[in-house]
């Protein structure tokens, strides 16, 4: 083959559209309606709303229109269209009337990957409003059992107990969407892990480890966004184990995978917004863990380390260390419930906080950034709850004026925070 044929295919195959085309719609039993529409392989899919008149919109890049879209339906949905413009295919889904609405998710099937987007009509509503969705990745899993500690103590484990500590506040906290990457000791790949965040429309992507190093003296939590060059010789260290791992990783890359690498080659501008929107949401969670009296930090600004997981294009994503578990002071906080849910805290926080710095239009959170509203759950009282957010007793009883009643699950707490 010679090299003009050879560039020339190459071309080609990064220029390569994406056939979309109408799949289905239909209603639920809680009477939502669910848009769904059939790729070939999964999307960098771009979702907002507008108001005035109300619509969704759903830029699909890398795409073209197998024929055109132009479905009319019942209330609240007025119209389904769609077009295709320099590569990108544009859904747009007029509305009667604004809607609660779910970024748009996309599942794996034996017809292709299958896009969809959920509304649900509600009343009174001056906007169409949306949950922001966290992925939460616990490192390693499986056969990957991560550092190990005094007494046997698993990093693996002990990133899935503060992860699924986060996922209970995310999951109770109105206007958050949790989604666990890993749920029990599974073996995920690192192709799967940030695939998964890309599929389920994640908004920001949080990976949670507790790694070790050879000398037991070195303690203490960071926080890391992507680079190609390491900022410290831990992050350097960790870049290396990391590195053994994903060679393999990158050669099982699904044809309907989403191809994060050439995607950053196309989008730099994009790629680039993500990176500067990392590092404002690892400085806001570690500003939180810095609050923390029991964790002590292992270096006072965010760190740079080539970890795959973070590579999204356009996924804002971090690497929470919550310690060094080979360090028998940081494996014994860890080990405890309490050390984990002060570090599960610290990253809501940091997530809150950055979402109030760097708000995202029609969503729950941005409409009262200042006020979070929690159901109270099986289990609770008071001062969990004043810890899980970082506030006194006191502020919860004045703002929800419960003075000595009790409280009870279904209950709906304000939080000022």
């Amino acid at each position: 083959m010679n090299r003009f044929l050879f560039l020339s295919l190459s071309f080609f195959s990064f220029i390569q559209s994406n056939e979309l085309s109408f799949y289905d719609i239909k209603e639920k039993n809680d009477k939502s309606v669910e848009i769904s529409f059939l790729l070939e392989r999964v999307a960098l899919v771009k979702s907002y709303s507008l108001d005035n008149p109300s619509r969704l919109v759903l830029d699909v890049y890398d795409s073209d229109l197998k024929n055109l879209i132009d479905e009319p339906y019942n209330f609240p949905i007025k119209k389904i269209r769609a077009s295709s413009e320099k590569n990108i295919s544009r859904i747009v889904i007029d509305l009667y009337e604004n809607v609660y609405w779910e970024k748009p998710y996309q599942i794996q099937t034996k017809e292709g990957v299958i896009l969809s987007i959920i509304t649900k009509k509600s009343r009174n509503l001056s906007t169409n409003l949306r949950n922001i969705v966290i992925a939460i990745d616990a490192g390693h899993g499986g056969k990957y059992p991560g550092a190990v500690g005094p007494n046997n103590i698993l990093e693996k484990d002990v990133t899935l107990l503060i992860a699924k500590e986060l996922e209970r506040t995310l999951r109770d906290t109105v206007g958050y969407e949790p989604i666990m990457i890993r749920t029990d000791d599974q073996t995920i790949d690192l192709n799967t892990r940030y695939q998964e965040a890309r599929k389920k429309g994640a908004d920001a992507f949080i990976s949670i480890h507790a790694d070790g190093f050879r000398l037991e003296s070195v303690k203490g939590a960071s926080v890391f966004i992507w680079s190609d060059e390491a900022s410290s010789t831990i992050a350097r260290n960790l870049s290396e184990k990391q590195r053994k791992r994903i060679q393999a990783d990158i050669k099982n890359l699904k044809p309907t995978d989403f191809d994060e690498d050439q995607a950053r080659t196309n989008y730099p501008k994009m790629y680039e917004k993500k990176i500067n929107q990392s590092k404002v949401l690892g400085t806001k969670v570690l500003d939180q863990l810095k609050r923390d009296p029991y964790t002590k930090i292992h270096k006072k600004n965010v760190e740079y380390a080539d970890f795959r997981v973070l590579k999204s294009i356009d996924i804002p994503s971090i690497l929470v260390e919550s310690g060094f578990i080979t360090n028998p002071e940081d494996a014994a906080r860890l080990k405890g419930k309490a050390g984990r849910r002060m570090i599960a805290r610290s990253i809501f926080l940091g997530l809150h906080n950055y979402f109030k710095e760097i708000p995202l239009p029609n969503t729950i959170i941005s409409q009262n950034p200042d006020t979070v509203i929690y159901e109270i759950q099986p289990g609770d009282v008071l001062s969990e709850i004043a810890i899980r957010f970082g506030v006194s007793i006191s502020s919860i009883t004045e703002l929800n004026k419960l003075e000595q009643k009790p409280i009870y699950p279904g209950q709906i707490l304000k939080i000022n925070i």
